[in-house]
């Protein structure tokens, strides 16, 4: 394994690419409506593209064929934009992306809970919230990869929900996915140490039963759906480990 350690000077690099990843990643969410076709959403990632003269980190890689992921209810990650999936009151829509800048990337992605009333599933999207939090806070120098997972393992689990194991959080930088993997589980001391200029997505998947921690692959190779079709949520910061702790890069233009 072989991680990048990031200068100051590129971190501020990476720095614009996390920011503009944030700023369609909103963009993305508010548009999330009834009628609304997942294909539409790719379409505002084409056009901040276009205007911004800057690159949609998803699109082609690994042959990935659309510009975000847009997944929805028991899709856990990876889904492709389509025009022929239309959005529907009750959903739980997923928007993941990435800009590419000035060499870098950034990786963020969050959870819309459409016209849900459900107190349960309002609980899960909240829960997953919580979960982020908890990792970011636990993430900094000297800190084990373990203690990261287990903080956010602990805020699911002791919220009666799911862990997704088989996908995880990942390095970013040069490459969208690069070393080390931050899994959203852990042992406590275990696992690599974060040094100052490392800089990972981390991105709690959770589901809302145990079962739906193990996932299976759909048939368009790419969208991945829990075990048992129960509900899923997803939220992503990229962060770079600092001297004192970390820096979230991917917070909106207008968090205070």
């Amino acid at each position: 394994m072989k991680v990048d350690i990031k200068t100051k000077a590129e971190i501020d690099r990476m720095r614009e690419a996390c920011r503009m990843s944030a700023e369609i990643r909103d963009i993305c969410a508010a548009a999330v409506a009834p009628g609304v076709t997942t294909g539409e959403i790719d379409d505002l990632v084409v056009e901040y593209c276009e205007k911004h003269k800057v690159k949609a980190s998803f699109y082609k890689y690994a042959g990935f064929p659309g510009h975000i992921c847009v997944s929805i209810n028991d899709e856990v990650i990876h889904g492709i934009p389509s025009r022929h999936r239309v959005i529907m009151p009750g959903d739980l829509v997923k928007t993941d992306v990435g800009i590419f800048k000035n060499g870098f990337h950034g990786d963020t992605s969050r959870t819309v809970a459409l016209c849900v009333s459900d107190p349960e599933v309002l609980r899960l999207v909240e829960t997953t919230k919580k979960c982020l939090a908890a990792g970011i806070a636990t993430a900094g120098p000297g800190v084990h990869l373990g203690d990261v997972g287990h903080a956010i393992q602990k805020v699911a689990e002791d919220a009666g929900f799911g862990v997704v194991r088989d996908w995880i959080g990942h390095g970013v930088g040069r490459t969208v996915h690069e070393d080390p993997e931050v899994p959203n589980y852990g042992e406590p001391g275990k696992k690599l140490v974060l040094r100052p200029g490392m800089t990972i997505a981390i991105e709690p998947m959770i589901t809302m039963t145990k079962k739906g921690e193990r996932t299976y692959v759909g048939d368009d190779r790419w969208t991945v759906y829990t075990n048992d079709n129960c509900l899923s949520a997803h939220f992503e910061h990229t962060v770079a480990i600092t001297d004192d702790g970390c820096e979230v890069l991917t917070l909106p233009a207008d968090y205070p």
